[in-house]
């Protein structure tokens, strides 16, 4: 099975030793995104809500770079800094993810990237 490396202009280009994505036969492995504006190259300012927003808009343009959509995502895993916001990624995603949603777990952690207080990362399955 080939691999295809994914990349856009449209979402952060990686920080770190990874790709932002790759496909591998149907399946597209998205690597995290932390809420970076894709232009700057910045942390989104604004709340936790404008964060929540910038992840998805990332993985989303992600998703389209590799052909496909959020809606074909079989997995996601979201990593907050404070899961009180848990409720709030709830929401947000819905307007995403259609239903039926896709797997997910949401972990706590002590600390992310460039301070974010939020990435995710998702699988997609294009089949």
């Amino acid at each position: 099975m080939s691999r295809m490396i994914i990349q856009t202009d449209q979402a952060p280009a990686a920080i770190g030793t990874y790709s932002q994505a790759v496909r591998a036969g149907d399946t597209v492995y998205l690597s995290g995104q932390i809420p970076l504006d894709p232009a700057t190259k910045e942390l989104v300012s604004g709340d936790i809500e404008a964060e929540i927003r910038r992840v998805f808009e990332n993985l989303k343009a992600v998703a389209e770079a590799a052909g496909g959509s959020l809606a074909q995502a079989v997995k996601v895993n979201i990593y907050l800094t404070d899961l009180a916001h848990f409720a709030k990624v709830n929401e947000i995603m819905a307007r995403y993810f259609p239903q039926p949603y896709p797997a997910r777990a949401a972990v706590g952690v002590a600390q992310l990237p460039k301070g974010a207080r939020v990435e995710a990362e998702c699988i997609l399955h294009l089949g």
